[in-house]
């Protein structure tokens, strides 16, 4: 017996509820594993390139490294994977809303190879987004090998991401809401579970092997006091606005590199600005973490070393001044990466622009008002801010900073940051960073379950048979019998080809079918009609739906290239629509 076959027949001894137990333990380790490799990859090919770099002295090698990583990621993508890897949530939602949960077997390895190459050489962006796909990938094929149905391949793609984030930040709850708040998994117990078990078991498993230095590290030295609350109200709005400008920076730019048509330009220019920004401003390297470590320590200065701003770092105003320059390039470095061809995420530098200006609020209230206020704190709330407005994910802001940080005596400030941050960009932006192309692109199901239940229809699985079927030269003698024969009250007119002529309904000539004189003068094809609204068996459901609102019918013809192919009544629409929601909701 082969091994696979082995385990399947193992597992089908089990319940299904106790397999999806295991299978989600698996999920779990495996992710884990693999954020431990991604970390680890990164942070190897980084303290390898720039060991030895001076803090007071800037190094031409910046402008090289990360157009080097990003050639060596297009290569790899275009002659070995030979497939686009885009960006990584971007296509879990799709792939959901799409694909039933399909997501290639190259995903379990691919962004980790790539990204490492792009982030550890300098790529403005974050490891998350490769490692999410990565453990979604891991859930979707391991459910797909064991024939699993839809619902339990959602939920092993969420358990894949949940293992993910647990894995990379040692953060099981904020795994847990992410897959919750950002891929919209349903919430139920039956769910919840597998959830827990594959965040916990990759976060143990990435704290046995790396300790607290997979860790943000935070030490609350100043407690929060209520008197803040108005400046941590200030610091959401503002940060409101920055998440808008993050997201619609982004998307401008992205689109600009999308024009390039040829590959090789966009690497130049791409890595050319990404190379001029890194060597201006050395902390827009990588994903930011040291920098922003630097930034809870109190050394908020300290973002200018080995940048040819280092004698800047004592001037107040002129150090502001950089910090406002770095909240508005990082969205250009990040945006050129990606538009190169690096392979990253926006999770990453999303938390740098909110550390980065959060420490940029409370150092300004602090240099034109004596109020003294923590600035390291204020990055902290920063992070969650950002978040909450770039991700539309309050409570992912909210508990992973807290989670990953320890900084759980900040909850309220974190709370009232991230919700004012939201309430702000919900005001411009309706869509997330993550969700806002796909909603253009009307790609967008997961966040609607009605659109969802419509996808999974198909017209063809909907139509009706038993309608029948008339020749256009049958007389009216002729039709009675076929009504007496049929048990519906609608008739199709079919030529010798199956080609449809019309149709006949039952109420059009209920007052001549008792008029015998009349049985021999008439032919079908004087009582017919042609249907204004019929059905095509490649329309969507959205498109069935909105034609029986408008044409009022209770059954509608289905034709294809002018063959009759049956009928498809709103009773049936309903019914299939309502077992569906059903199949989507079980537990």
């Amino acid at each position: 017996m082969k091994f696979g076959s082995y385990i399947a027949w193992k597992f089908s001894k089990i319940s299904e509820r106790n397999f999806l137990y295991v299978l989600s333990l698996v999920i779990g380790l495996l992710t884990g594993i693999a954020a431990l490799i991604l970390k680890n990859s990164i942070h190897f090919v980084a303290n390898f390139l720039t060991s030895n770099f001076s803090e007071s002295q800037w190094s031409f090698l910046y402008l090289a490294y990360p157009m080097i990583g990003i050639l060596i990621t297009v290569i790899i993508v275009r002659y070995l994977i030979r497939d686009n890897l885009g960006h990584g949530v971007e296509k879990i939602l799709f792939s959901l809303s799409r694909r039933r949960g399909t997501l290639e077997k190259h995903h379990t390895f691919s962004s980790i190879i790539t990204s490492s190459f792009t982030i550890g050489f300098g790529g403005s962006v974050g490891a998350e987004s490769p490692i999410v796909i990565t453990g979604a990938a891991i859930g979707s094929n391991l459910a797909r090998y064991f024939k699993l149905d839809y619902n339990a391949i959602r939920l092993m793609i969420g358990c894949g991401a949940t293992g993910a984030i647990a894995g990379i930040f040692n953060a099981p709850i904020a795994g847990v809401i992410f897959t919750l708040e950002v891929l919209m998994l349903d919430l139920t117990m039956a769910s919840l579970i597998p959830l827990l078990i594959s965040g916990i078991t990759a976060a143990v498993l990435a704290y046995f092997f790396m300790g607290e230095s997979v860790l943000l590290k935070f030490t609350l030295t100043h407690a929060f006091e209520t008197r803040n609350i108005p400046y941590y109200i200030i610091l959401g709005i503002f940060l409101g606005f920055l998440s808008l400008y993050f997201t619609r920076m982004t998307m401008f730019i992205e689109s600009l590199y999308k024009k390039i048509d040829k590959f090789y330009v966009r690497l130049l220019v791409g890595g050319l600005i990404l190379g001029i920004l890194v060597f201006l401003f050395p902390s827009l390297w990588g994903e930011g973490y040291t920098s922003v470590s630097t930034i809870f320590n109190g050394h908020g200065a300290d973002l200018l070393n080995n940048s040819i701003f280092y004698s800047f770092k004592n001037n107040p105003f002129s150090l502001l001044s950089v910090f406002v320059l770095i909240l508005l390039f990082k969205v250009v470095a990040m945006s050129s990466t990606s538009g190169a061809g690096g392979v990253g995420g926006i999770f990453a530098p999303s938390l740098f622009m909110g550390a980065v200006g959060g420490y940029f609020v409370a150092h300004t209230l602090n240099m034109f008002f004596p109020l003294n206020l923590a600035e390291e704190n204020f990055a902290l709330a920063g992070m969650a801010a950002m978040m909450a407005g770039v991700m539309h994910a309050p409570l992912l802001g909210i508990f992973l900073i807290a989670e990953v940080t320890g900084g759980y005596q900040m909850f309220m400030p974190l709370i009232i940051a991230s919700t004012v941050s939201y309430l702000t960009i919900m005001n411009f932006e309706p869509y997330s960073i993550y969700t806002k192309r796909l909603h253009e692109e009307g790609d967008l199901l997961t966040h609607h379950k009605d659109k969802m239940v419509l996808h999974f229809m198909k017209v063809r699985d909907l139509i009706e048979n038993d309608f029948e079927m008339v020749s256009p030269d049958l007389t009216l003698g002729q039709l009675t019998y076929a009504i007496a024969r049929s048990k519906r009250d609608l008739f199709p007119v079919v030529d010798e080809n199956g080609m449809m002529k019309g149709m006949i309904k039952m109420n059009d000539i209920r007052n001549i079918i008792f008029e015998q004189e009349l049985y021999e003068k008439i032919t079908v094809s004087e009582l017919m009609y042609m249907p204004e609204f019929f059905i095509s068996p490649e329309d969507s459901m959205d498109v069935v739906v909105e034609k029986f609102r408008t044409s009022g019918r209770f059954n509608l013809a289905v034709i294809d290239k002018g063959k009759y192919l049956g009928f498809i009544s709103r009773a049936r629409v309903f019914s299939s629509y309502r077992d569906k929601v059903a199949d989507l909701s079980e537990d």
